[in-house]
């Protein structure tokens, strides 16, 4: 026993040796960095925050919910609505997810009067092999003011959400210079490349002293002063609730060679449209927030430190790596609800609410909503690579804000009533399924926004029905679409935002539908993994996901590529024609033919005779034409193709059914009754 403990005693002192021995090679450090500890965990004994675990709901697939925090009751009102205290760890993580092309360190200030002050250093790198010396930022918050292209195209309004009169935004920039001080401001100019409007400020180009070479990176300083306008189009402000969505000077996107088909490398430029939103190159935020002390704020990433507080104000730092954009929110009103997940594919997250107080007793919808949603994305396509997620929910004054994604923030549905439907579930699993294809896949929503929203709205289908027992009808989605385009189009190219939202939004999932309905779920499921694991922090194109689809079933897809995502076709087989005439031995003849539109696939084709018999065939749709020729003892009474509705994007289902020709003695004969019918009627009503 004495050399038992003794050996104990050993194991103990040469384990703690190689733990200090680490600490200048930084692997103690790392060791810390594989656990994501919950704010709560490091407060004193009643003071925690947690949430309440959420109700017992029809999720059979779900995988398990593990959490870091016990049941909230009602003594723990006060500890959630606490103010939120800084993350653990703070170091950034070990492994480099992406090409980090920017890396931008801003100082916010929101003033009283509600505009906002800024301070950025930008530093970006040249990720391809030529020279860069021309720059472009984009300044989105100038979409807000008078003249500009976004509220020309949207007539001042998004989404049901209309703009108030005289409520302006802009961005001014005050100083923009190198790092060696020399100014660069009189060189700016804004840019107009898609319409040529030149009362659009929200892109702007100007000339670097030095061409970047390529691997090398150049800093630069600059200060802006942004008015933020009445809450509209993802940000502003009400009352005293901030949105603040698009609000710092944000270097455009930079493409090599290859990134999205592309030939030539080059800056891929865009104004702020109708209805486009957004498209950069990942990098590293590190961001200080200045607000009044009662505000507390959501934001991208972590929070590195607790708050500083110093003359009524109070400072916030948050840090992001691998990420395309930082957006945050704030208010003094906010219910605040934290705690800590983690199931398969979701290593170890923070979930933080901050909710309107018209929903605080609502929280263990919004947080079974979102754990659950994680728990699926992580099994079905991979690791959510973050260890936060910050969901907002904004005051019914705010709706402008509500239903939008951000890296590692996303806001729900503005609360509106103390009872919302599955509409509060449905907005948070899908902007959190924005994560993962807006997020981490980052698609170019300028050109290609059906591989963001489509493949969301896909998702979001899923995870209803998988979490709620919510299930889609597909077949009816498909009757709206009365104005189908193209989905790989530019997002402002589209007639308007109500085609914009039915081809990018419903054509954009029902597309990936079709491919399911071909294949099968099971095959679908690997083609999303393939396609998420692939291109992850890489922003692809329609063809990528199309040669994914070809490597993954092991066929081509071109002409289904071709008509429903370079063409705005839809689908359509029907029935053109059926003729019927009794042979000479006493057997009916019947020629029927087929028709298709969009791309071959094979459907199933219903003959149904006078005597109750029926007869079904497989047409394979390869060619847009087909007859069938049958011949049966009982007349011929119609044909149904597709009569399961398994193709899904067929939108015109009026023509899928029709009734065998009525030979001409018969025609003849019913034509004769008619017209004394019709006759004897008129003279009645003439005596």
């Amino acid at each position: 026993m004495p050399q038992r403990r003794f050996m104990r005693y050993l194991v103990l002192a040469a384990a703690a040796a190689m733990l200090v021995f680490s600490i200048p090679f930084g692997f103690a450090e790392a060791w810390v960095n594989q656990y994501a500890l919950p704010a709560s965990a490091l407060q004193p004994a009643g003071l925690q925050e947690s949430a309440a675990e959420p109700p017992e709901r029809h999720s059979p697939e779900v995988p398990e919910l593990r959490t870091a925090s016990a049941p909230a009751g009602p003594s723990d009102a006060k500890a959630a609505a606490a103010e939120p205290e800084a993350d653990v760890p703070i170091a950034p993580k070990p492994v480099v997810l992406s090409n980090r092309v920017s890396e931008y360190h801003i100082s916010v200030k929101l003033e009283e009067d509600g505009t906002l002050s800024g301070q950025q250093t930008l530093t970006w790198k040249n990720p391809g092999r030529k020279p860069v010396q021309e720059f472009y930022l984009h300044l989105y918050p100038n979409a807000f003011s008078p003249g500009s292209t976004f509220l020309k195209e949207s007539g001042g309004q998004l989404r049901g959400d209309r703009m108030k009169n005289g409520s302006y935004g802009a961005m001014t920039l005050t100083s923009l210079e190198t790092a060696q001080g020399e100014t660069l401001l009189p060189r700016l100019h804004y840019v107009q490349p898609d319409d040529g409007n030149k009362d659009d400020r929200t892109l702007a180009s100007f000339r670097l002293p030095e061409p970047v070479a390529p691997g090398q990176k150049v800093t630069l300083r600059m200060t802006f002063a942004v008015q933020l306008p009445q809450v509209f189009a993802r940000m502003g402000k009400a009352e005293d609730f901030v949105m603040a969505g698009q609000w710092f000077p944000k270097a455009a996107a930079y493409e090599t060679v290859g990134t999205r088909g592309r030939t030539s490398e080059g800056w891929n430029t865009h104004q702020y449209h109708g209805n486009s939103e957004f498209y950069s190159d990942f990098g590293i935020y590190s961001v200080k927030i200045d607000v009044p002390e009662a505000y507390k704020v959501a934001a991208t990433g972590f929070q590195t430190q607790q708050a500083v507080i110093k003359d009524g104000r109070k400072t916030y730092q948050f840090y992001a790596d691998d990420v395309h954009d930082f957006a945050w929110a704030a208010s003094p009103s906010f219910h605040y609800v934290e705690d800590s997940f983690s199931s398969i594919g979701v290593p170890g997250v923070r979930i933080k609410l901050y909710i309107d107080p018209l929903h605080k007793d609502l929280q263990e919808r919004y947080m079974h909503a979102a754990k659950s949603a994680l728990a699926l994305l992580g099994k079905w396509y991979g690791d959510y690579p973050y260890s936060t997620l910050s969901i907002v929910i904004p005051p019914a004054d705010a709706n402008g804000a509500g239903g939008m994604e951000y890296p590692t923030l996303i806001t729900g549905a503005a609360a509106k009533n103390d009872n919302p439907g599955f509409e509060l579930e449905r907005t948070v699993v899908h902007e959190i399924a924005h994560q993962y294809w807006y997020g981490i896949v980052a698609t170019n929503e300028f050109e290609e926004a059906w591989l963001d929203e489509g493949f969301t709205s896909y998702t979001e289908d899923k995870l209803m029905e998988e979490i709620y027992d919510v299930v889609p009808n597909p077949i009816v989605e498909a009757s709206y679409l009365t104005r189908p385009e193209p989905l790989k189009q530019y997002a402002w190219a589209y007639g308007d935002s109500n085609s914009y939202a039915e081809n990018v939004y419903m054509r954009g999932k029902l597309v990936l539908k079709a491919i399911e309905q071909q294949v099968g779920e099971k095959t679908m499921n690997k083609i999303m993994r393939t396609y998420f694991q692939t291109y992850r922090f890489r922003h692809p194109s329609s063809y990528d996901f199309q040669k994914v689809v070809e490597s993954v079933t092991k066929k081509k897809w071109t002409e289904f590529f071709h008509a429903y995502v370079q063409n705005g076709q839809m689908a359509d087989f029907s029935v053109e024609s059926i003729e019927s005439r009794l042979n000479d031995q006493n057997v009916y003849e019947s020629r029927v033919v087929l028709k298709r539109g969009g791309s071959p696939e094979p459907v199933s084709v219903w003959f149904q005779f006078a005597n109750g018999e029926k007869l079904r065939k497989t047409w394979d749709g390869a060619q847009k034409h087909v007859q069938f020729q049958v011949k049966h003892e009982s007349p011929l009474q119609f044909v149904a193709v597709d009569p399961e509705m398994a193709v899904v994007l067929d939108n015109y289902r009026y023509n899928n059914f029709l009734k065998t020709d009525v030979d001409e003695p018969v025609r003849t004969r019913w034509n004769i009754g008619l017209t004394k019918l019709v006759d004897g009627l008129l003279g009645i009503l003439a005596w």
